[in-house]
């Protein structure tokens, strides 16, 4: 059963984190869809809302099939099926460098990152398909030695929760369809979040 928008599927995934409520914990959204969702967790478990920055490595000829991932200081994470796409490296480093150009640009509006050090981390997205995009979030975040690293989608496939599951302390998944195709076929409405309404629900000034 799909859900019906973000917005219930962040209230649904909010009641599986109550027990971090009132520890202050810091909920990481992937943008910019994640964003609206990471908001109604943060605000239901009395969290902070910021961003992780990382953005998926599109394969040449079908850009929703992710070869892999880059966060903002430039690490890369290969899906672990990269090899079998015969895709030269080549494609890797030039796309990597557009995917950096494009989170300059958002950390410069999104504001500095917070600190993570010591802090209860929910990552948080509106799905995984492969897993490597949550998969590079959680590395950047592990090395900057949170209290405790928590992945939390409301949809998954079962690949992607294989991959992440060793990266963190505890994964939150509300389902894992069988053969899971792509995100938004699990939501009955799934709009493009804009760059004004990240801005606004993480309370910047553009």
């Amino acid at each position: 059963m799909p859900f019906r928008d973000r917005a219930q599927a962040a209230a649904l995934l909010a009641e599986q984190l109550l027990a971090w409520r009132g520890q202050r914990p810091l909920i990481l959204a992937i943008p910019r869809g994640a964003v609206p969702m990471g908001r109604i967790v943060a605000d239901r478990l009395e969290g902070e809302l910021d961003v992780v920055l990382v953005r998926k490595i599109p394969a040449p000829l079908d850009p929703e099939l992710a070869l892999g991932a880059v966060d903002e200081h430039g690490n890369v994470v290969l899906a672990p099926y990269f090899h079998r796409t015969r895709t030269g490296m080549e494609w890797v480093e030039a796309q990597s460098r557009e995917q950096l150009a494009l989170m300059q640009r958002r950390r410069a509006a999104y504001g500095p990152s917070a600190d993570v050090h010591d802090r209860i981390v929910i990552v948080v997205d509106d799905g995984l398909a492969t897993g490597s995009t949550m998969a590079a979030a959680l590395r950047a975040l592990k090395s900057r030695q949170p209290r405790r690293l928590i992945a939390a989608v409301p949809v998954a496939s079962q690949e992607a929760v294989e991959l992440i599951t060793p990266l963190c302390d505890d994964v939150v998944v509300l389902a894992t369809p069988f053969n899971f195709i792509s995100v938004s076929r699990h939501y009955e409405v799934f709009p493009q979040v804009e760059e004004a309404e990240v801005i606004r629900l993480l309370d910047r000034v553009a």
